[in-house]
Formats: structure tokens, C-alpha cells, sequence
């Protein structure tokens, strides 16, 4: 028996169970369905074992392991500075309530 004697709805039917078992996506059109790139495997995972862990370095991160050493954060002394001046002006941010009484929402009519 020749391929020219097989009827392209058995080879359908063939192609359709030959999916069904082997656990793939049955396509007789050929449409385009990105099967392709989702089986393929992810380059995320061994991109980030490539590169060193990122651990920002900072002078609060430096300031708190190495207590031994002077070293002074202008940027942190200059925003205390600003929230001093903002708290001595009214505009700091507002006390919290210790209690249900003394919460604003408590106070709302509803």
C-alpha cells in the first residue's frame, strides 16, 4: 500500500489520535499558535545566576555595619532639618490616635 492509496481523512484521523497520545497540540490548518516559544525554556533563571546578586550599596547600609566609623548622611541630617522646620510650622504629619476616642474617624456622624 502507497501513500497515494491513503485517504488524507485517515491521515487526519491518524494525526488527530497521534496528538492525543503523544500529548501535543493538534493544528491540521498550520495557524501560527506560539507553541514553539512557549516550549521553549526560559532564559530568565540562568540569566540571574550569570549575574552577581545587586545589593545597592548605601551609606545607611554602611553606617549600620560598620558603627565604629564617624561617617555622617548629610542627605538624612538635611531631611531631619526639613521635618524639624515643617513640625515647628504645623505641617508635620499628625499625632496618632492612642485610642477609638481619640480617632477622627470615630468622631464622623454616619
Amino acid at each position: 500500500m502507497t501513500m497515494a492509496n491513503i485517504a488524507p481523512s485517515a491521515l487526519a484521523a491518524l494525526t488527530r489520535v497521534r496528538c492525543q497520545i503523544f500529548q501535543t497540540a493538534y493544528n491540521p490548518a498550520s495557524i501560527r499558535t506560539g507553541a514553539k516559544y512557549l516550549r521553549k525554556r526560559l532564559r530568565g533563571p540562568s540569566m540571574m545566576k550569570y549575574y552577581p546578586p545587586y545589593e545597592q550599596l548605601s551609606l545607611a547600609k554602611l553606617m549600620k555595619q560598620y558603627p565604629e566609623w564617624d561617617v555622617v548622611d548629610e542627605d538624612e541630617q538635611i531631611r531631619l532639618r526639613d521635618l524639624d522646620q515643617r513640625k515647628k510650622r504645623g505641617k508635620g504629619a499628625p499625632k496618632k490616635a492612642k485610642s477609638m476616642e481619640d480617632s477622627r474617624r470615630s468622631k464622623r456622624k454616619r
